[in-house]
């Protein structure tokens, strides 16, 4: 592979990230180039051994996904980190798929049904008193707002399960990502 194939595939496979990292990699990759130019290395030599761009492009993206869930961890960077994940270990994720889409279906309805319970909570402490509750208004209060702080707490467990689910994710994908062959070798 000449070095303009293995730029062009890195650019492509680098897509959709901000374009001054990917012109900072791109840098890099090109500068790996001349080194090898300079020591006599021919352009497939060079390429040979900065091995797959592709599988490149997906460790890099991996690593920014991973970097931005750390530095900021917010749905949106969890959500990119996962996706990353999934461009890295594209044939563990059929393993992993069966395992995790259930937990993350389970964590979405558990996030629904406490949403659900904080509005019923609200409904009961602003209708209850009106409406003739059981036990009078007061106990139509301190249901309500019962309700609401359980559903509140439940929110906030499940939120640190979340966020435990998501770094058990990136744990894996750095393991993953360790296990795998190095496709920059230290030697070159």
């Amino acid at each position: 592979m000449t070095r303009n194939e293995f730029i062009r595939r890195l650019k492509a496979g680098l897509k959709g990230m901000p374009q001054d990292v990917v012109a900072e990699i791109v840098a890099d990759y090109e500068e790996h180039f001349e080194a090898g130019a300079a020591e006599g290395r021919s352009e497939q030599e060079v390429a040979a051994a900065l091995g797959d761009p592709g599988r490149l492009a997906r460790e890099l993206r991996f690593e920014a996904g991973f970097r931005n869930w750390e530095s900021a961890r917010s749905p949106s960077s969890a959500w990119g980190a996962i996706l990353a994940f999934m461009g890295l270990a594209t044939i563990d994720i059929l393993i992993l798929m069966p395992i995790v889409l259930p937990i993350l279906g389970v964590m979405f309805g558990l996030f629904v049904a406490t949403l659900a319970a904080f509005l019923a909570g609200g409904f009961i402490l602003i209708a209850g008193p009106f409406s003739g509750f059981p036990g009078g208004a007061l106990v139509a209060i301190l249901g309500g707002l019962g309700t609401m702080s359980a559903a509140v707490a439940i929110a906030a467990l499940l939120t640190l399960v979340s966020i435990w689910i998501i770094n058990a994710i990136m744990w894996f994908g750095r393991l993953h990502y360790r296990v795998l062959e190095p496709a920059i070798h230290p030697e070159d």
